[in-house]
């Protein structure tokens, strides 16, 4: 029964360290490690084992990167966040990049002139 153990052990690890390589990915270096997220598909879920496990296994991964790690089933899919207080300059260099992207949408560049 201990080699079970330790192979299931192996496998929680690792499932550790996926997760974390999953959420360190997703993180903006310009943010310095907030505004921390991870969605998980049905599909992926299926892939990484029992949901408990694998909300589990997130918040441990979380903390390994500093955030206050909260899980959330949506529907079918895990969303991993960071609950952390963001700091006044992170959030404001975000607000700014976010209205920055909308302006963007709204005014896309210039359009052909009309042929008619």
């Amino acid at each position: 029964m201990p080699k079970k153990d330790e192979l299931s052990q192996r496998r929680y690890r690792n499932l550790i360290e996926h997760l974390e390589g999953l959420m360190r990915a997703g993180l903006k270096p310009r943010y310095e490690g907030y505004y921390g997220q991870l969605i998980l598909s049905s599909i992926e879920l299926a892939e990484l084992g029992e949901l408990d496990d694998v909300r589990r296994a997130a918040r441990e991964a979380g903390r390994r990167l500093g955030w206050e790690p909260i899980t959330k089933l949506v529907g079918d899919r895990l969303f991993v966040t960071d609950r952390r207080e963001v700091p006044e300059k992170i959030y404001e260099r975000a607000s700014r990049d976010i209205a920055d992207r909308m302006d963007e949408s709204r005014h896309p560049g210039p359009r052909p002139a009309d042929e008619s």
